[in-house]
């Protein structure tokens, strides 16, 4: 399904765009909140004050532009220059294969692409315009009339021709606490990339607040970019599960002392809360569930891995949740509209969208075991492997592990488990294994005990910061 650029947005005054939204949370302010990243570092003022965009901004109303950028900082500064101005943006996430990108732009109706990268000579005729922070200029004069701006973004988890939704600001901003975004003591540091809905989400929270924000940037040690986030005096602190355990192992952790620590995008299990609250005992330690699909679906601040059962069919909130055959499901005014380029549906009739994610009951609490997608069948039994990598996570000595199925001619699969010591390779290895497994043994059945078990220095993540899974 191709979109004709004339058919995207209604052209209709929407809420008030994100540069407006900054400039107000500015007003009257004394103090000099900044962007920043390993290489940059500029004062939310200025950004709300200036054209980042290397043409004039008026070529670019009611027009679908595509945001393609090797920086974070530019991807904002784009964001910012665009919403209420462009009819929609496509916000391009760093690890889209650039094979996609003809395809991409011609099922979002791209009609020009604002970018720091240099064009590719594959990709249809689409106009080029620059975006960075060498010569630009001071806005020309008041906006005009904003447009309803569509956000589209990339989900991810996908294999083949990545999928896309819409979103609106307001809908993207729903969640956010007005009081709290304007806290004057607040910081904000983020280890995700704010071209994924996770990190979006960072970076409009301290937009909408005019607070600070200290950017990730690939491929700086972490050692580096945690000494960037102590000299900021970050207080708020937000990352995936995988992104804390790797600064849990990292020296550098002790020079931070985050106030609010947040975990998102990957279950949040009971040992990595733990070793969290261990490691900055003066920290409020918060998980949250949300996909790019279904929107921010709630918080949990009371340290206990899953969320209580009272949450489900609650009708007095902006977000309903509900169970079916194990499945978590929600309905919130946050869910992104409908996907880019095809027909399927991503609401049901009630409004809900399956996420994917399985979970379970237990002593009335609901627990995560895993996606839908990523079950091994041992024997006829289904596996769950982020349920048995959260049992091997709670030994001692254990920081991640990582659990697949291997096929294997009798069961159809066998589970193997790859294990990141806290300390590094240690003399006592055999030992940390033989205690694995027992423990395994004592408290899941056998099919979902490990044949073997892996020591590695580390396991990879994805550009979203989450556990690589091999495809299931």
């Amino acid at each position: 399904m191709i979109v004709s650029p004339s058919k995207i947005g209604t052209g209709e005054a929407g809420a008030p765009p994100l540069r407006a939204r900054l400039a107000s949370a500015l007003a009257g302010r004394r103090d000099r909140p900044q962007l920043s990243d390993a290489s940059r570092t500029l004062p939310l003022a200025e950004i709300a004050a200036r054209e980042w965009i290397l043409a004039p901004v008026a070529e670019l109303a009611g027009r679908c532009v595509l945001i393609l950028t090797a920086s974070q900082l530019d991807a904002a500064l784009a964001l910012v220059s665009l919403d209420g101005v462009a009819a929609r943006i496509v916000l391009c996430p760093p690890d889209l294969c650039a094979d996609d990108l003809p395809d991409v732009i011609a099922r979002a109706g791209v009609d020009v692409v604002v970018g720091d990268l240099a064009p590719g000579s594959s990709l249809p005729q689409v106009s080029w315009l620059g975006v960075g922070t060498s010569n630009v200029s001071a806005l020309s004069g008041p906006m005009g009339a904003a447009l309803a701006t569509e956000w589209v973004l990339f989900t991810s988890g996908t294999s083949g021709a990545p999928k896309m939704v819409t979103h609106t600001l307001a809908g993207l901003t729903d969640a956010i606490s007005p009081a709290a975004a304007a806290s004057s003591s607040m910081v904000w540091g983020t280890f995700y990339d704010i071209r994924r809905y996770g990190g979006l989400q960072i970076l409009l929270r301290a937009l909408a607040g005019g607070r600070s924000l200290v950017l990730s940037q690939a491929g700086e040690p972490l050692d580096a970019h945690l000494g960037r986030i102590r000299a900021a005096g970050v207080t708020h602190l937000s990352g995936t599960p995988s992104h804390w355990r790797r600064v849990l192992m990292t020296p550098g952790r002790g020079a931070i002392a985050p106030s609010y620590v947040r975990l998102s995008g990957e279950i949040a299990d009971q040992a990595v809360l733990d070793s969290l609250a261990k490691a900055f005992p003066e920290a409020a330690i918060g998980h949250a569930y949300a996909s790019t699909e279904a929107g921010i679906g709630f918080e949990v601040n009371d340290g206990l891995a899953g969320f209580p059962a009272s949450l489900v069919g609650r009708a007095d909130g902006a977000v309903r949740l509900r169970v079916v055959d194990g499945v978590l499901q929600l309905s919130s005014p946050r869910t992104a509209a409908r996907y880019v380029g095809e027909e399927s549906r991503l609401a049901d009739a009630q409004g809900f969208v399956d996420s994917g994610d399985m979970v379970a009951l237990r002593d009335g609490r609901y627990h995560f075991v895993g996606r839908r997608s990523g079950v091994v069948n041992v024997g006829g039994f289904k596996v769950h492997p982020e349920e048995v990598e959260a049992v091997i996570n709670t030994r001692p000595g254990v920081r991640l592990s990582r659990v697949k199925g291997r096929r294997n001619p009798i069961t159809g699969a066998i589970l193997e488990a790859e294990v990141v010591l806290a300390d590094g390779p240690c003399a006592e290895a055999a030992d940390v294994r033989r205690d694995i497994l027992d423990h395994c043994r004592a408290v899941l059945p056998p099919f979902k005990v490990p044949t073997s078990i892996r020591f590695v220095e580390m396991l990879a993540l994805t550009a979203g910061g989450k556990l690589e899974r091999p495809l299931a």
